[in-house]
C-alpha cells in the first residue's frame, strides 16, 4: 500500500493582487464598485479630473523581491474613465532565494473606456530578478494612455536583471507586443550601441485613440534619444532614453503634451 502523496512545499515569496472596476454611473462621473488591495498593493480612492475616477497604489511595504508575485488588475466598464496611478518609485529588490519576482498589469477597457496608467518609476536594484508583464485589451472605441519607466539601478548602483512585456491588443486583433531584457544575464548588446547605449534610464509612452483613424500621428524625432512610432492601428509609441530619471520623465511629459490627453 502506498501513502498520500506528497503534500508540494509552499511557493516561495508573497503573493498579492490589487483589483480596480469603474464603471460609469449614468449622472457624466465614474464610480468604482471594487477597489481591493491585498499585502504591499493597497488603493486609495483619489478625486479624478472631470469625469475621471482616481486610484492611487500605495506600497504598504517592501514589494517585489525575489520569489513574489504581484498583480494589478484594472477594468473600466462602458463609458468609464480611469486615471491610475502610484505613489512612489517601485523597488525590484532580491530575495533570499534567487527566485525572480513577477509584476503583472492587466488592464481591460470595454467600450467608450479611458483609462490613464501613470505609475512611477521601477527601479531595478543590483542583485534583482524582475519580470514585469503589462497587458491590454481595449474594446475597438477605448482611449489608452500608458507610461513605463524603468531605471537600472540607483544611483552609482549596477542594475539587477529586468525583464519587461507589454502586449496590446484592440478589438480582437494584435496591436503592439514587444518585450525588453537588460541587465545581467540578457542577452548581449542590451547595452550597446543597438540597445540602451549607456543610458540608466528607459521608457515609453502608448497613446490609444480612435481619434487618430481620422488624424493619424506621424513619425517623429523627438529628441536626441526619443522617437514617436505610428502603430497599425489608431495609436502612437514613443520611446525615450536618457541618463537618469529625471530626463527621461520630461521628455515622455513633453510627449504626453503632444499626442496624449
Amino acid at each position: 500500500m502506498t501513502g498520500p502523496p506528497p503534500v508540494p512545499p509552499p511557493a516561495a515569496g508573497l503573493r498579492a493582487t490589487a483589483r480596480v472596476h469603474a464603471v460609469a454611473d449614468g449622472r457624466g462621473s465614474t464610480a468604482l464598485p471594487l477597489l481591493a488591495g491585498e499585502g504591499p498593493l493597497a488603493l486609495r480612492r483619489l478625486r479624478g479630473r472631470g469625469a475621471a475616477a482616481g486610484v492611487m497604489l500605495v506600497g504598504a511595504m517592501s514589494a517585489p523581491l525575489g520569489g513574489d508575485h504581484l498583480t494589478v488588475e484594472a477594468t473600466a466598464g462602458p463609458g468609464a474613465e480611469l486615471d491610475l496611478a502610484s505613489a512612489a518609485a517601485t523597488l525590484a529588490l532580491p530575495g533570499r532565494g534567487g527566485e525572480p519576482a513577477r509584476y503583472d498589469v492587466r488592464l481591460t477597457l470595454e467600450d467608450g473606456a479611458a483609462v490613464r496608467w501613470l505609475p512611477e518609476p521601477l527601479v531595478s536594484v543590483r542583485g534583482s530578478d524582475l519580470r514585469v508583464r503589462t497587458r491590454a485589451v481595449l474594446a475597438p472605441t477605448a482611449r489608452l494612455l500608458l507610461r513605463e519607466e524603468q531605471v537600472l539601478g540607483r544611483a552609482r548602483e549596477a542594475p539587477g536583471l529586468l525583464r519587461s512585456r507589454l502586449s496590446v491588443s484592440r478589438g480582437g486583433r494584435p496591436l503592439l507586443d514587444q518585450e525588453l531584457a537588460c541587465g545581467p544575464g540578457a542577452p548581449g548588446g542590451w547595452d550597446g550601441p543597438a540597445g540602451l547605449a549607456g543610458h540608466r534610464a528607459v521608457g515609453q509612452l502608448l497613446v490609444v485613440d480612435p481619434a487618430f483613424a481620422a488624424a493619424p500621428p506621424t513619425a517623429a524625432v523627438l529628441g536626441e534619444f526619443a522617437v514617436a512610432t505610428p502603430l497599425a492601428g489608431p495609436a502612437v509609441l514613443v520611446t525615450a532614453l536618457a541618463p537618469d530619471a529625471l530626463r527621461l520623465r520630461a521628455l515622455l511629459d513633453a510627449a504626453r503634451r503632444t499626442y496624449g490627453w
